[in-house]
């Protein structure tokens, strides 16, 4: 029986090539070794205001750039978080086990919340309903940046304090990220990570991006003083760009340094400029085929929901089980 696996992207922004490079294609890569599940956490997005159209739109776009990418249907699960009932419910019961310290002490909820005037109960429980889409498949592997880590361990710790509390229910999930890809940083500021909540024009290339877009972005990325690429002692802004390359391409660190030390910046930039509209072109093409019949994403997350459902019924009805609520089952 195949481990399972589970990674999700809230459906707000705009996909762009660090959440190609550092997560889908990856996700590409491994689904076949897996049982793998891949959720587009709409009831996430909803810790802040979206505006109802556009979010649907979102989720449905989202799924087509699943599928053009290569998330293959007939293998993998591509669902919609609300349309599973599950996430929610155990959530709830899981915010019940979950120490409010623990929630308080969340780097990424401190942030948000000093950034804003009020917060609505939703971001403080974010991080429990994350545990709540992992352990409501028994997930073993979860692929997530970094970023994500202390969110991963608080959901073994949740997990860990259920168990104690009411005997054995959930696999613990791996703290360790084996399937998480390149990092990519901010083309204007290669010191932070590439955010689609960013706004700046030129932060990050988007998936959708036309090529001369593409190729106006990174002609304007941030580089660094030097007069050419020097690997033994790269800005961040070079670094950032050589490693997109090398992402896109999968050339050897060998062949990085053969074809590009030494190269002045410009020649730099249209190089990378290349790969990446050479890398984005058949996925862009896949995705125009598939927004061209919206059935076939309608179908798609019909078909991962109903696949997964019983999953997360089973679990849910375990859970409920163990902490004495009454059952229809």
């Amino acid at each position: 029986m195949k481990v399972r696996v589970l990674s999700g992207v809230q459906p707000t922004g705009n996909l762009h090539i660090g959440n190609y490079l550092g997560a889908l294609k990856n996700w590409v890569k491994i689904q076949y070794d897996y049982e793998s599940i891949f959720c587009i956490v709409d009831l996430h997005a909803i810790t802040v205001y979206q505006n109802p159209q556009e979010l649907r739109s979102n989720i449905h776009q989202l799924a087509a750039l699943f599928l053009a990418c290569g998330i293959d249907p007939k293998h993998s699960s591509i669902i919609a978080q609300s349309s599973v009932p599950g996430h929610a419910e155990l959530a709830w019961m899981f915010t019940c086990v979950t120490p409010l310290g623990w929630l308080e002490r969340m780097t990424q909820f401190k942030a948000k919340s000093e950034a804003q005037e009020t917060i609505g109960d939703g971001l403080l429980q974010y991080p429990v309903l994350m545990a709540a889409d992992i352990l409501l498949y028994q997930a073993k592997i979860v692929p997530v940046g970094d970023d994500q880590r202390q969110h991963l361990e608080l959901t073994r710790d949740i997990a860990q304090r259920f168990n104690s509390q009411y005997g054995e229910t959930f696999v613990l999930p791996e703290t360790k990220l084996p399937l998480v890809g390149a990092r990519v940083m901010g083309l204007d500021d290669p010191t932070t990570k590439m955010s689609k909540s960013a706004t700046g024009a030129g932060h990050a290339v988007a998936l959708l991006d036309p090529p001369a877009v593409i190729r106006k972005k990174i002609m304007r990325a941030t580089t660094d003083s030097q007069p050419g690429v020097n690997f033994e002692s790269k800005g961040a802004g070079v670094e950032n760009l050589l490693n997109i390359h090398q992402a896109f391409t999968e050339w050897t660190d060998d062949q990085m340094r053969a074809h590009f030390e030494g190269m002045r910046y410009g020649d730099l930039k249209k190089t990378v400029a290349e790969a990446v509209v050479d890398g984005l072109m058949p996925i862009q093409q896949r995705y125009q085929e598939i927004t061209a019949d919206p059935s076939i994403i309608t179908a798609v997350l019909k078909e991962g929901a109903l696949r997964v459902i019983p999953i997360a019924q089973a679990t849910v009805e375990l859970t409920k089980q163990r902490m004495g609520l009454y059952s229809l089952v």
